[in-house]
């Protein structure tokens, strides 16, 4: 028995086992990373959990992969070792963002689901107002309140269907992004509106100022 049989026999570690040993290293995982960060740092773990203020085995577990620590330690972790973490496609090796923080809310102050595309429809009215003289007195408060009327589609496949057409936005726009489109739609309006008063001067009477309805 050689000296490498004597270890394997030792350590009860058959042949394949050895073999796939030798073949590391491996990726460590989240267990790696925060190994990684220590021993960027220079601390112990008592070290780590002193600046995290936590205890010494939560650290431990985090090493052995028994618990991992929530997304926002690990920032708080690459900070500390002066690390920054890019995200890329797999198949494209596109960097990859996270969705923008000021991306546009509803009137609740809600965001938007972040699955869905948002698309402006003029300004807002309150549903199931069928009057066209409440309809104009409901944009026109919402335009001076800069309150863009915001939709969206729940169905997957019309979804679909609008992203193959017209492609998958990258994110959502922000509040002031979805003012600037429905005000930029009062503009085609009213341009569309002269036009159709150019040819047809005698409908002026019926639209006094008025912005066609989207």
């Amino acid at each position: 028995m050689d000296v490498t049989d004597s270890w394997m026999e030792k350590a009860g570690l058959t042949l394949d086992e050895v073999k796939w040993y030798l073949m590391g290293p491996f990726d460590g995982g989240v267990p790696g990373l925060v190994r990684r960060i220590r021993r960027i740092l220079d601390v112990s773990q008592r070290g780590l959990a002193a600046i995290l203020d936590v205890s010494q085995s939560v650290v431990a577990r985090w090493e052995t992969g028994r618990t991992s620590p929530r997304a926002s330690v690990i920032i708080e972790l690459l900070g500390l070792a002066k690390l920054h973490v890019t995200i890329h496609d797999a198949e494209t090796g596109e960097k990859v963002e996270p969705m923008r923080d000021d991306g546009g809310r509803d009137r609740g102050g809600r965001r938007y689901p972040a699955h869905v595309d948002l698309t402006v429809r003029g300004w807002w009215y309150p549903r199931g107002v069928e009057s066209t003289t409440a309809i104009f007195h409901w944009q026109d408060r919402s335009r001076a309140r800069r309150s863009p009327r915001v939709r969206f589609r729940t169905s997957p496949g019309v979804r679909l269907i609008e992203r193959m057409t017209w492609g998958t936005p990258v994110d959502h726009p922000s509040d002031r992004q979805l003012v600037a489109e429905a005000q930029h739609q009062d503009e085609v309006r009213e341009e569309r509106l002269e036009q159709t008063w150019a040819t047809k001067p005698w409908l002026r009477s019926r639209w006094p100022g008025r912005p066609l309805i989207a």
